[in-house]
């Protein structure tokens, strides 16, 4: 199937490991151009690196950024203006789990997430946004939320909370986008295998006394009627097809990629 993607250029935040990196991949067996960005350089370097390997005709870039910080926010806009040509596709992405009670979490880890979950999302938004409206053809921007923003898991409060407010912002963007030919929609992925799920089974299977595996088919079984985490590969197929014109009718709305463990009609 041709999902109409060439030549387009899509930018991806977090996406120099796990969905983010996937997705980037997936985009690029369409042939569209893609920025990849991150804060940890040489984990950065290594998926360019390994991009190049793997699609050697391809137009991708990697550039280092902290999306809580609205200077290198601005920096990296600056090199994809005067580098790459513009955006048509922003990939919303950067983001992590957290673990905390809300009794014992400080102002500060608040703070922390609110930038890299909400506030990323919002100057990213407002810098391409107006780069969109110069390409020809529509824009088109994903947020990366989670099904924690639907059904949540408890040892993560801030997580789920700025997650939802994420929902939310999407929704109010696609109303106010959908006039500069811009559409806007979340994704919602459920049980997928990344390094971050890793590190939250690493730390919390230590703690029960558990293998890394045996806590991750227990989760499974426990949330997923389907039994299994899926693997970043599948999320991003879904990521592609949504910001392809094919979709061209989709606004608006929360899409959940999570094996059925959403137990709630929404």
């Amino acid at each position: 199937m041709d999902l109409q993607l060439k030549d387009r250029i899509v930018l991806i935040t977090g996406g120099s490991k796990g969905i983010g990196l996937a997705v980037a991949k997936a985009f690029l067996s369409e042939e569209a151009q893609v920025v990849i960005c991150g804060r940890d350089v040489p984990r950065l370097d290594s998926a360019l690196e390994e991009m190049k390997k793997e699609f050697p005709a391809a137009k991708v870039w990697g550039r280092s950024c902290d999306v809580t910080s609205p200077s290198e926010i601005e920096s990296l806009i600056s090199f994809i203006k005067n580098e790459v040509g513009g955006v048509d596709i922003l990939i919303n992405n950067a983001g992590a789990g957290s673990e905390e009670t809300v009794m014992k979490s400080t102002d500060e880890k608040w703070d922390h997430y609110w930038n890299l979950h909400v506030m990323s999302t919002v100057r990213f938004t407002r810098h391409c946004v107006p780069l969109m409206k110069e390409r020809p053809g529509e824009g088109v921007i994903l947020n990366t939320a989670s099904m924690c923003a639907t059904q949540p898991l408890y040892y993560e409060p801030i997580y789920n909370t700025t997650k939802a407010a994420l929902n939310m912002l999407t929704k109010c963007m696609a109303a106010e986008f959908v006039k500069d030919n811009i559409r806007v929609n979340t994704i919602s992925p459920g049980l997928v295998l990344t390094p971050d799920w890793y590190s939250t089974a690493g730390k919390l299977s230590k703690k029960e006394g558990i293998t890394v595996q045996q806590y991750f088919d227990r989760i499974a079984q426990q949330l997923a009627p389907i039994g299994r985490f899926a693997s970043a590969e599948e999320v991003a197929s879904f990521y592609v097809f949504l910001a392809s014109p094919l979709c061209s009718y989709c606004l608006g709305t929360n899409f959940h990629i999570d094996g059925g463990a959403i137990q709630v009609l929404n």
